[in-house]
Formats: structure tokens, C-alpha cells, sequence
């Protein structure tokens, strides 16, 4: 029994397939008539990695025993006809526990020792390695193995209350939220720190990933999870109990962990089930639920809308049974209908728009190009035609005035040479600014300031001076990008008008999000820097983690602004080239065609048929070129929403700059 967002999910896996055929096509067209520069060929390739690996990111979020993984199990692998995540009373899962699929790695359970918070290393430094993680084979034919293997993640461990506040399990401040201490002294940790499940589910397969994260001591204790895992998540449902509402762990979660408005929230009441009371007329538990909804929006300040009361334990038997009629009375497919209608279009809008972005840019550079072809071909036929009737003086005339325009368009090298070194050198300081390197010396700045005071008191000031710093260094690569741009166009245009280039700049990225995101990392890292969090941050291990998943994520921020200004920097570079290539191609010609003409007269018709066929050949691809690209664009739009980015054919182009 199929739920609306495995549909949904199928089809979306489908129109990306489809989109990215169109999408090699147009490249391939591209490619084989030599319109496709290096920064089109980065571009095109950007695109169609996004559209074979892009994820959608669900994040479940609870307290211990509010039946999250419950709730995992009956949207995601009830057809698995039993539990998958553990969720029986009494095994809860205890680390931050991801489900994904990528085709590269085997089927696996990998887990991470929670011993290797000590060592300072963040989870993003250690993905890669595979030295420090466990890793159990899964059988994908087996769900049974699947299953055991799970039960890993509910594995816990007994140590002494010191190594408990080390790896970040005990707080002298927050007494309350500690573990229970044994007879001997120790208390109950986790055993694992992260667990990642490698499995061609096929949801997981067509680009979900899922994320059930443990209760609020172990949230707390992972600051990798709440900076990184769930900020970068698309949706967050927080489960709580329809019978408690919302308890005091319940909105330490939500105010320290979930408050950010930029997170897309859903709130789930479940266990409904457990309201039922046969001495209680129907009508009245339904009042109950209603009441519990109206009460829990208002308490954390969401709309009403994206409350859902429901069972998970029912939804999950009622699919193992193909029970439509229990699984609507469980009340989930509300829920699936929400996260499809308000989610995944969302997210193809965006495909979509990029999509229809980058083939229109394509077809712009290619129109530019095979414009520029066309014209050296015209004027080789004018040439050409003017010899009927001609001399071999006027033949040799000819030659001499080729000759002389060659030379003459060599000239621009000089000019090319020195505009290519200023952007160079602009392009080189803006990549400083947005280098590790720097993020590393600033960051240093940071901790130094920190440790120069007891209890790192002086992280918030220091943490603010580097955001600050941080902020203007992207300041300082857009306005130089700026200063870039400015010198192309002046350049661009002096060029054009003197050597009858057809150069065009494309729009220079737009650095917005970039500082957005600084907003966003800010908000979320300055949490750990107030005095409730003194005695955790000086804590040697953690501190260390703090920077390295701080040094991490601006550096991804940094590295994807620099990656775009130096994508546009090139595209720039490359249709200089280009140009530069065709016009020494349309000069060797015209030389080559004269000097056949005459050497053999006989040859002038033949000469004036071939260019003729070739400036037809080329109308017929700029024909194809769009047509693909039109097919593209239609693929793209056919499940989405249509995007508002202008379009223009080829042929339009061609007619505009010929005419130009």
C-alpha cells in the first residue's frame, strides 16, 4: 500500500531522469559543433549532478518514547512487512541514525564510535574516513538482516560520571536532564556517536534521505546535529505524544533546536490511539484531539494547519495489513498529503528554475557563437562573389586586404593579452579573500581571543568580531567582482565596436544567499557561546569540534561563493576564446579560398557552393540546437510549475546580433 509521497518521490525520480536525457542531448549537440566552452561545460555538468544526486532531506525530531521511529516505519518500509527502525518499548534509538542510498558504497550499517568525540574531529571530517567507523554488511534481499543489524543503534554503554560529562552526556549546570547514576558510580551513554544505513530501499534510491535523531540529552550533547544535520534538513517533523503535549523536554527541543522560522516544521501528535476510552463517546476523544492541536500550535507558535494528530502504530499495521480503511482512521496520509503538497513541489519549483536557467544560458552562449560563425561565412560569400568576372590581379588584391585584416585583428592579442591579466589579478584577490586559508587565520584570531579568558568568557565577543570579519571578507570579494565586472563591459565594449566582436557579459552572481547563510550560521553557532554553555565550550574536546564544524561550514559557504565567481569569471574568458578561434578559422578560410581560386578559376563556383552549404549547415543547427533546447525546457516545466526566466531562440539572437 503505496503512500502519496512514494508516489510522488517515483515520479519526481522519473521527470529528473527524463530532464537530465534532454539535458546530455543539448550537450551533446553542443559539443559536436565546438560551442561548448570550458565554464558550459562546468555549468552543464553542475546541472546534471544535481539532477541524478539530488536529496531530499526529512529530519524526525522527539523526545525519547514519542514513537518517531514508529512514524519512520509506517510512511517509509511498512512494505518491508515488519519494523525496520527499532521501536518496541524499551529500545529506543540512541544516536543520530541517517538513511540513505549511494550507489558507490555496499550495503551497510556504519557506525561511529562515540568515543571519537574526544578526539575533536567533527562528523563531516570524519565521513570520508573509514578507519574509525564500524560497518556491519547488510543483505539487501533480507530484511531480517536489515532489522538485526538496526538494533545496533539502541546499544548503550556504562562509564563514570567523568567520562560522561567529557564526551557531553552530563551537565552540572542542567542537573535534571543527567543520566541516573548506578550503585558503582557510572552512567548509561550511548554506545555510538552516528550511524549511517547504506540501503537500496527504493525511496531511498530515487534521493530521500531520512534522519531520526535521539531524545534531548543526546541532541544536546552532538552539536554537530543541531549546526549541521538539521539546519541543512528541507523539513523537520517533530513527534510529540497526543496524550502529554507539549512538556517542558519537549520545548527545550522545539526553543533550542527547532525555533528558527527557516526551517520547514511539521508538528505530529501521535498515539492518538492511546486517547480512545470506551467509556468516552467518540465525539468527545475526537473534541480532545482537536483541543490538543488548538493547544499545541499555540504553545509553539505554528499554524494550526501544520499540526497532525495520528497513530503511527496503527498507519504501520494497517499498511502491513492492506487495511485502507484502519489507515485512514490512523489519520498519517494527512501528514504524507502535507509533506507532498507543501514540500516536494517546492523543491522541483527549484530544479526547475535552475534547469531552465542553465539551458537558456546555453542556448545564449551557443546563439553567440554560431552568430559569429555565420557572419565569417557571409562575409567569405560576399568576397567570393565579388571575384565573378574578376582577374587574377583582383584575386591577388583580395589576398593582400586578408592579409591586412589579419594583421590588423592580431593587433587585439595585445589588448586581449592585457585585459586577460587585470581579471587575473582581480580574480586571484577575490579568491584570497574567500580562500581556507584565510577562514583558517581568522578562526585562529577566534580561539586565541577565547583561551586568553577563564571558561572561554570572551567566545561570544570573539565569536561576534568573527562573523563580522568573515562578513566583510565577502564583502570584499563582491565588490571587487564588481570591480570586475565594470572592466569587462568597458573592454567588452571597446572591443566589439573596434574589432566587430559580438562579446557579452553574462549577469554576475548574485552573492545574497551566500551572506544569508552567514546570517543562519551565526544564529545557530552563538547558542553554544553563552554562559549556560561556559563549562561545556571549555572542555578541550569540544571546543576543538566547535571550531573544526565552524571552520567547516564557512568554508563550504566561502568555497561555493568563490566556485561561483570564478564559474562566471571563466565564462567570460571562455567565449573570448572561442571568438578568438573562430576568427582565426574564418580568416585561414578566406585565405585558403582565394588562393584555390586562383590557382584554378574553375574552382570560384565550387568554392562559393561549399561556403553556402556550410552557412546552411550551420542555420540547420542553430534549428536543432533550439529545438533540443526546447525539449529540455518542456521536460523540465512538465511536472512544475512554469518559471518566469525569459526565453529566446537562436534564431532570434542571431537575427538581433546580425543586425547588431
Amino acid at each position: 500500500m503505496h503512500s502519496s509521497i512514494a508516489d510522488s518521490l517515483d515520479a519526481l525520480a522519473t521527470w529528473r531522469a527524463e530532464l537530465d536525457r534532454h539535458v546530455a542531448l543539448l550537450g551533446k549537440a553542443l559539443a559536436e559543433q565546438d560551442v561548448l566552452d570550458s565554464a558550459d561545460f562546468a555549468l552543464l555538468g553542475g546541472l546534471r549532478e544535481r539532477l541524478s544526486s539530488e536529496k531530499l532531506v526529512l529530519a524526525f525530531v522527539a523526545e525519547f518514547s514519542r514513537g518517531k521511529s514508529e512514524l519512520i516505519n509506517a510512511i517509509f518500509f511498512a512494505d518491508a512487512g515488519r519494523r525496520v527502525l527499532p521501536a518496541t518499548p524499551g529500545r529506543t534509538t540512541m544516536c543520530p541514525v541517517e538513511l540513505r542510498y549511494e550507489i558507490d558504497a555496499p550495503s551497510r550499517l556504519s557506525l561511529l564510535p562515540v568515543e571519537t568525540r574526544l578526539r575533536g574531529l567533527s562528523l563531516a571530517e570524519l565521513r570520508p574516513r573509514d578507519e574509525p567507523w564500524h560497518h556491519v554488511p547488510l543483505d539487501p534481499k533480507n530484511a531480517q538482516s536489515l532489522v538485526q543489524a538496526l538494533s545496533a543503534v539502541t546499544r548503550t554503554q556504562r562509564v563514570p560520571k567523568e567520562r560522561a560529562l567529557a564526551l557531553g552526556f552530563w551537565d552540572d549546570e542542567h542537573p535534571e536532564d543527567n543520566p541516573p547514576i548506578d550503585d558503582a558510580g557510572n552512567v548509561e551513554v550511548p554506545a555510538w556517536r552516528h550511524a549511517i544505513i547504506n540501503y537500496p530501499h527504493p525511496l531511498l534510491k530515487r534521493g530521500l534521505v531520512v534522519i531520526d535523531t535521539p531524545g534531548l540529552n543526546a541532541i544536546g550533547a552532538e552539536p554537530e546535529l543541531t549546526l549541521g544535520l538539521l539546519p541543512s534538513a528541507h523539513a523537520v517533523v517533530f513527534v510529540l505524544g497526543a496524550d502529554t503535549g507539549v512538556t517542558r523536554s519537549d520545548m527545550s527541543i522545539w526553543r533550542d533546536h527547532l525555533g528558527q522560522a527557516t526551517l520547514e516544521r511539521f508538528v505530529v501528535l501521535n498515539k492518538i490511539d492511546a486517547l480512545m476510552d470506551p467509556l468516552v463517546p467518540p465525539a468527545e476523544v475526537r473534541a480532545q484531539i482537536e483541543q490538543q492541536c488548538l493547544n499545541t500550535a499555540e504553545t509553539l507558535g505554528v499554524p494550526l494547519g501544520r499540526v497532525f494528530p495520528l497513530s503511527a502504530r496503527d498507519a504501520l499495521a494497517a499498511r502491513v495489513d492492506l487495511d485502507p480503511k484502519r489507515l485512514a482512521a490512523s489519520r498519517l496520509p494527512a501528514l504524507e498529503d502535507a509533506l507532498v503538497a507543501q514540500l516536494l513541489p517546492r523543491r522541483q519549483d527549484l530544479l526547475v528554475q535552475s534547469a531552465v536557467s542553465v539551458v537558456e544560458q546555453l542556448r545564449h552562449s551557443a546563439a553567440r557563437r554560431l552568430s559569429d560563425r555565420r557572419r565569417g561565412q557571409s562575409e567569405q560569400l560576399l568576397e567570393l562573389r565579388g571575384l565573378r568576372g574578376k582577374s587574377s590581379a583582383k584575386t591577388r588584391m583580395m589576398l593582400g586586404r586578408v592579409d591586412a585584416e589579419t594583421a590588423d585583428f592580431e593587433r587585439c592579442t595585445a589588448k586581449l593579452g592585457a585585459l586577460r591579466a587585470v581579471q587575473a589579478r582581480i580574480l586571484k584577490s577575490v579568491m584570497a579573500l574567500l580562500s581556507a586559508e584565510s577562514l583558517r587565520a581568522e578562526l585562529g584570531a577566534m580561539q586565541s581571543a577565547m583561551s586568553s579568558r577563564p571558561f572561554n568568557l570572551g567566545g561570544r565577543s570573539a565569536f561576534d568580531t568573527l562573523m563580522t570579519r568573515v562578513k566583510a571578507s565577502l564583502g570584499k570579494a563582491r565588490a571587487q567582482s564588481e570591480e570586475m565586472r565594470l572592466m569587462l563591459e568597458g573592454s567588452f565594449r571597446q572591443l566589439n565596436t573596434e574589432f566587430g566582436f559580438a562579446f557579452a557579459l553574462n549577469p554576475m552572481p548574485v552573492l545574497t544567499p551566500f551572506f544569508d547563510e552567514l546570517d543562519r550560521i551565526e544564529h545557530n553557532y552563538s547558542r553554544y557561546l553563552g554562559l549556560g554553555q561556559a563549562l561545556r565550550m571549555a572542555v578541550p574536546g569540544f571546543a576543538e569540534q566547535f571550531r573544526r564544524m565552524l571552520l567547516s561550514k564557512l568554508r563550504v559557504v566561502f568555497e561555493n561563493a568563490a566556485g561561483e565567481i570564478e564559474l562566471w569569471s571563466k565564462s567570460a574568458q571562455g567565449q573570448v576564446d572561442m571568438q578568438l578561434r573562430e576568427r582565426r578559422r574564418g580568416f585561414t578560410r578566406r585565405r585558403e579560398a582565394l588562393q584555390r581560386v586562383q590557382v584554378a578559376a574553375g574552382e570560384l563556383e565550387q568554392r562559393i557552393a561549399e561556403v553556402e552549404s556550410q552557412d546552411q549547415h550551420v542555420a540547420e543547427m542553430l534549428a536543432r540546437l533550439n529545438a533540443v533546447a526546447d525539449e529540455a525546457i518542456s521536460s523540465a516545466r512538465r511536472l512544475g510549475q512554469e518559471p518566469t526566466v525569459p526565453r529566446i531562440s537562436l534564431q532570434a539572437e542571431t537575427a538581433q546580433q546580425d543586425a547588431a
